[in-house]
């Protein structure tokens, strides 16, 4: 199976394209920039998607995903490196995804709670790579980028649904 890198943003300006994946100075200026990516993500979830339902979390992650692959695979180009760690859309775009089933876990633990547990769990599986997701970040281009933090996210909203069964 090929996982071309889309050129839809080979024409953009460099300091755009890269201003986009690293989320500006989060990036590049702020230390261990993956953690605030992903911070920037909770706060993205709870601004926008929080009240907005599993669906609507799925489609905008979705496309939230292709773009980042997108922009992240053009930077790493553009930087000359693979996956540099001041790229981080692609931790801001899949930590929607550890909060699908907010809703089935809202009456069981209160709204910071749930929001740091995912938060934590996302880092778990994001740094560590466990069950497989380090093969994924071996994907070309943009795709490598984001398919691991797409499945870190989805690792951590499993594991929070399965701690919120056993727990309550």
């Amino acid at each position: 199976m090929r996982w071309p890198q889309p050129s839809w943003t080979r024409r953009w300006p460099t300091r755009f394209v890269v201003n986009c994946a690293t989320l500006g100075p989060l990036g590049r200026r702020l230390p261990a920039p993956g953690t605030w990516g992903s911070a920037a993500g909770v706060l993205y979830f709870l601004v926008f998607l929080i009240h907005r339902g599993d669906g609507t979390n799925l489609l905008i992650s979705a496309i939230g995903a292709y773009v980042a692959v997108a922009l992240c695979g053009e930077a790493e180009i553009r930087l000359g490196r693979t996956d540099p760690g001041e790229i981080i859309l692609d931790e801001f775009v899949a930590m929607p995804l550890c909060y699908l089933g907010y809703t089935a876990l809202a009456p069981l633990w209160s709204r910071p709670t749930i929001l740091i547990a995912g938060f934590l769990l996302f880092r778990f599986f994001d740094i560590l790579k466990p069950l497989g997701i380090a093969r994924l970040q071996r994907l070309p281009g943009g795709w490598g980028v984001v398919i691991d933090d797409t499945a870190a996210a989805l690792a951590a909203c499993a594991t929070l649904h399965v701690l919120a069964h056993f727990w309550h």
